[in-house]
């Protein structure tokens, strides 16, 4: 198995919306206001009204759940969606209390496995492609991956 880098991201969030405590942990939503991707295949615009409902443990960690609209620069309709993990460490608290500052890759454990579906034949390839990624944050509330490709 190999991993091949795709494309990168980045998301511009808004604010948390705090769900609260529940049964499972603190629900939160971050809803994304815009974003770019670009690669060597990809490259677009990344729309309103996806987010991530994420989850906070008792553990330290974050379960992602997310789910956005993407549109590449010729016009096809990407729809993404994940689930992942992200280490609440220290580093992340640092970027949570004032958004001026950012994360590096690898400064908490931040990995999540991208999921597409796309109706347009140029990018029926990505339905039947697992992808993996790494995540951080940048400086203004927004969160940059990495995706790779396995084979």
């Amino acid at each position: 198995m190999n991993l091949h880098f795709e494309f990168s991201y980045r998301a511009s969030l808004k604010p948390p919306l705090a769900v609260g405590d529940g049964p499972y942990g603190t629900r939160l939503f971050f809803e994304v206001i815009e974003g770019s991707f670009e690669g060597k295949r990809l490259n677009g615009k990344i729309l309103t009204g996806g987010g991530d409902w994420l989850l906070a443990g008792a553990d330290g960690f974050g379960r992602l759940d997310v789910r956005a609209q993407f549109v590449t620069d010729d016009g096809a309709a990407l729809y993404l969606s994940y689930y992942g993990l992200l280490e609440m460490n220290a580093k992340l608290q640092a970027v949570v209390g004032d958004v001026k500052f950012g994360t590096e890759y690898g400064d908490h454990y931040f990995r999540t496995n991208p999921r597409f579906e796309t109706g347009d034949p140029r990018y029926a390839w990505l339905n039947q492609t697992l992808f993996v990624a790494e995540g951080h944050f940048l400086p203004g509330r927004t969160v940059e991956y990495k995706v790779y490709r396995v084979d």
